[in-house]
């Protein structure tokens, strides 16, 4: 064969491996978008069938469905690992290959039926019903989490991102709680709406009895909507797209690094990792701990026990305030008891309103120090960290411990006479520790605000409103905020053109950022407040301010107006918990976007402030 035919056979095949190429993506494209509709298929489908009653509902049609989903699973794993081999074992975790291997496992009933000699053992499970759920369920969610990780590579604004997956998830919940195994007796969908949007933005209003109106179902939802809220929308599904998949683009990367304030990109997944392991770890621990804290005779076995401890150390962790009890945390058996439970609740709630960029620091700067006591002792000299702490850790920690112990002192002494009278000291002392850690937007109560004085309901709306640290499970306007304005003010009172933190400068940016959200707020809280008074003004002036307040920072608490609120004065207070979780700048940023800075460009002159 001359030169001239080889080149010319070349080409054909090039071209025709390009064309090869062209179809086999185009064929993974048309798979990928069937796998993420037949996913979403799949988790509604097992919510059905998980929510209704056999008689309520057609159980055959959901199967049926599932097994569609099945297939069209089976067929993406076997086109993936076949025809495109290589780019799948590149981006494709371990656990990712384990999910796959699960859902192909979930053949075996179709290959090899069930038998009598298959009644036990490891075949008996891979026939179950349970192990195909479980097996739909979990590569469901992992192909959700990486289609919705593609979808934001869309280069959209991050803060309408954010905005919006709340909102989704809000919606989403709140016609999962109408399904009938939720819930005790139907509940009116403005209810359900109320509650999916309190838990998420992580208030714990209600509407409704929490402990009464929801089944154990119910609570279930409740606290993944908790949790979900919690961590951050695309906190989870970055997670869960890389830790099955392992891919997502230099974009979805970067914009996870600033979500999570991760330092690098070559540190975001072991720093997502970090977060969730920490905070499953905590969960876990506050769990065992509520559980040897709650008196005996509250439960009427050890399971109903355990669960409701590890509810109330999730809603703890994550600031949110609902409880499984009908009384709450004022259940007399509880006030009898030993106050255990009262300080181990007082421990989650604060370790939650650390914020995760400074529970990250706090690792490492552990780990610097176990790095320089190894060193001290094999005299190895080795340069070190000018700062240990970053300066958004000292800030947090050392106001986080002021707002703390001044609640403690000013419920203790405001309230000895009052709520606490007849109590024995160490119950004072464990009740006021308690108010002054929960009333930082965790919401729990064991006195309600109505039965506090007037001083000490003022001095609680002001912690309602100042919250926790930035990034973490509380709301307000968060600490960080707080004290740049105020060292802003210090700076101002003497006479610096910078404002400085323990031997740093905040950056100017910072502190514009913390001045626009303390504006915000106010705006936010007085605009929120006229409107209920408008819709409801046969409602007391103070309990709604109270109830605006409690919604705008996530705290939850309440005068007792919350049930008393109309249908469209539901939706207003939806919105103000929304806003608080999501943060009111960043819903500006979001909707308004980024305008041209002409700034630098024009002259600059001063304006009377006195």
């Amino acid at each position: 064969m001359n030169e001239g035919a080889k080149n010319k056979l070349k080409g054909r095949l090039v071209r025709a491996r390009r064309r090869y190429d062209m179809a086999l993506g185009s064929a993974g494209r048309l798979l990928g978008v069937l796998v993420y509709g037949f996913s979403l298929v799949a988790v509604v489908c097992l919510l059905l069938y998980a929510g209704f009653d056999s008689s309520a509902l057609d159980r055959k049609l959901l199967l049926r469905l599932l097994h569609i989903a099945q297939g069209v699973f089976i067929v993406n794993i076997l086109f993936n690992y076949t025809l495109r081999f290589k780019a799948s074992m590149r981006s494709t975790l371990f656990i990712g290959k384990i999910a796959a291997a699960m859902m192909l496992l979930t053949l075996i009933p179709t290959i090899w039926p069930h038998t009598h000699e298959a009644t036990s053992g490891f075949l008996h499970f891979l026939h179950s019903r349970q192990f195909f759920f479980t097996g739909l369920a979990i590569y469901s969610v992992a192909e959700l989490s990486y289609g919705t990780m593609q979808m934001l590579g869309r280069r959209t604004n991050p803060s309408l991102i954010l905005s919006v997956s709340f909102l989704l998830f809000i919606f989403a919940g709140s016609l999962v709680l109408m399904l009938p195994n939720c819930t005790t007796a139907p509940i009116r969908y403005i209810d359900a709406l109320f509650m999916a949007a309190s838990a998420v933005s992580m208030t714990g209003l209600c509407t409704v009895d929490f402990a009464t109106t929801f089944t154990p179902t119910g609570w279930l939802v409740m606290a993944v909507l908790m949790q979900i809220g919690a961590m951050g929308v695309l906190t989870f599904t970055s997670f869960f797209a890389m830790f099955f998949s392992g891919r997502a683009s230099i974009y979805n990367q970067l914009l996870m690094r600033d979500f999570i304030y991760s330092k690098s990109i070559g540190t975001l997944m072991p720093v997502i990792l970090y977060i969730f392991t920490f905070t499953i770890c905590v969960e876990a621990i506050g769990a065992v701990g509520i559980y040897m804290a709650l008196p005996d005779g509250l439960y009427e076995n050890a399971t109903d026990k355990m669960l409701s401890s590890a509810f109330h150390s999730l809603s703890a962790f994550c600031n949110v305030g609902f409880s499984t009890l009908p009384q709450g945390m004022s259940d007399p058996v509880l006030m009898n008891g030993n106050q255990a439970i009262y300080l181990v609740m007082s421990v989650l709630i604060l370790a939650g309103g650390i914020g995760f960029p400074n529970l990250v620091n706090l690792k490492e700067a552990a780990g610097e120090h176990l790095r320089r006591l190894r060193d001290r002792l094999t005299n190895r000299k080795r340069q070190k960290r000018i700062h240990v702490y970053d300066l958004n850790t000292k800030l947090v920690l050392i106001w986080s411990a002021f707002f703390f112990i001044a609640g403690a002192v000013v419920f203790y002494i405001l309230e000895y006479n009052h709520c606490f009278t007849g109590l024995p000291t160490w119950k004072r002392i464990a009740q006021a520790i308690f108010c002054s850690t929960t009333v930082r937007t965790a919401g729990f109560t064991t006195y309600g605000p109505g039965e506090w004085l007037g001083a000490t309901l003022l001095i609680a709306m002001f912690m309602m409103w100042v919250g926790c640290a930035s990034q973490s499970m509380g709301g307000g306007i968060k600490i960080n905020a707080f004290a740049a304005v105020m060292l802003n003010l210090r700076s101002i009172a003497f006479g610096q053109n910078g404002v400085t933190a323990y031997r740093r400068t905040i950056a100017p940016t910072s502190v514009r950022r913390a001045n626009a959200v303390i504006c915000l707020s106010i705006f936010a809280i007085t605009s929120y407040s006229i409107i209920i008074m408008v819709l409801q003004p046969e409602l007391p002036m103070k309990a709604v301010m109270f109830e605006v307040f409690s919604a705008i920072t996530t705290t939850g608490m309440s005068l007792g107006i919350t049930p008393q609120l109309s249908d469209i004065s539901k939706i207003v207070i939806a919105s103000a918990m929304f806003l608080g979780r999501v943060g009111i700048i960043s819903v500006l940023c979001g909707t308004v976007g980024n305008r041209p800075d002409i700034s630098g460009m024009l002259p600059s002159d001063d304006i009377i402030i006195n």
